[in-house]
């Protein structure tokens, strides 16, 4: 089998509530927060950038008795990377000190890049190409003042050590949905995301979601009640538990991997954070569904299974306090000038 051997997650402390977003805009903090099923987010302090979230995330998905020479690949998704020209993953790669004899890359695909690492990842792993490899999904927070995006648009970070030992969780199938369907674009130059409001929901967000998890439940020849868990990509509170039931999946297999309530959507870390809150829920043998979704736009879908060594990498996070629930929980406030300055560097 191929799957996940350990993970790491990194959620910056600071967070804005809702309420202080729209009352600085004069809008109904109620009615801001009932349509988007949000109540905070979480916000990367001013020295932090993709590549510190990102090497916080694989720091934490090695342990002391990782080999880091079986590591031979180290992806790195990302919408925010700091550069434009100089990878993210190779600065990764030199803190983490893995070498040189690695594959680096960057990956951007909005908000699925990282689940788009994990399949690449997968390939060479199964192909007996390479022996381990990291994928990571790292995001800051990008939205124009006074845009919709504002409220939701997070921080944090994942990175997934993948291979064939000691697995948490094996890979039983995955799949890929893929289409030119432009919900959501930023051009070169440009410093905020541009959307088509709306649009982004049934046309662009469910009519891949659905169809890949379609597909993946036609590949696997399963259905929702062969699951334990799901996880979606959360843009909002709204859409994966609306996509959850057009699927058949009920609240309980959904509820655990909900992240986006308290730290809002860290883009290509967002799916990858509600399956670690599922991990941490998870017993052995039992199923998790995850599709992901990124604008542009596409899905991958994976299905996985956990093993006995979940619980042992659940008890060693626990003690260092990288559980998500721990991270969530390991917070403080920020007002809206402070936010301002953290993300628009003002």
């Amino acid at each position: 089998m191929i799957g996940i051997v350990d993970y790491g997650i990194y959620i910056p402390q600071g967070r804005i509530k809702l309420e202080t977003i729209a009352k600085s805009w004069r809008k109904s903090p109620p009615e801001v927060v009932g349509a988007l099923g949000v109540t905070e987010k979480a916000v990367a302090a001013r020295d932090e950038d993709a590549v510190t979230l990102a090497i916080e995330a694989a720091c934490r998905s090695l342990t002391s008795t990782t080999d880091l020479s079986d590591i031979a690949v180290l992806l790195v998704g990302s919408e925010s990377h700091p550069y434009a020209v100089n990878p993210t993953s190779t600065i990764v790669g030199e803190f983490l000190g893995i070498g040189n004899s690695y594959l680096a890359a960057d990956l951007q695909f909005a908000c699925k890049a990282g689940t788009a690492a994990m399949q690449l990842i997968f390939g060479l792993i199964d192909a007996r190409k390479v022996k381990q490899g990291i994928a990571i999904g790292a995001d800051t927070a990008q939205s124009r003042p006074h845009d919709v995006l504002e409220y939701t648009s997070a921080s944090a970070s994942a990175a997934y050590l993948l291979g064939r030992d000691n697995l948490l969780a094996n890979l039983i199938e995955f799949t890929s949905y893929s289409s030119d369907t432009p919900d959501f674009w930023r051009r070169d130059g440009m410093r905020y995301p541009s959307h088509a409001g709306r649009f982004t929901g049934k046309p662009a967000y469910f009519a891949h979601v659905v169809a890949c998890a379609k597909q993946l439940m036609q590949q696997a020849k399963i259905t929702p009640q062969d699951v334990d868990y799901c996880v979606f990509h959360m843009p909002n509170g709204k859409f994966p538990r609306e996509a959850g039931r057009a699927l058949g999946f009920c609240d309980v297999q959904l509820e655990p991997s909900l992240t986006v309530e308290k730290i809002g959507n860290p883009y290509s870390a967002s799916s990858l954070v509600g399956l670690a809150a599922v991990l941490e829920t998870a017993k052995p043998k039992q199923k998790i569904f995850m599709v992901s979704y990124g604008s542009g736009a596409g899905s991958d879908g994976f299905l996985w299974e956990t093993t006995s060594e979940i619980s042992k990498i659940k008890s060693q996070k626990s003690k260092m306090k990288q559980l998500v629930n721990q991270q969530i929980d390991d917070k403080h406030d920020i007002d809206y000038t402070e936010y301002l300055q953290r993300t628009h560097k003002i």
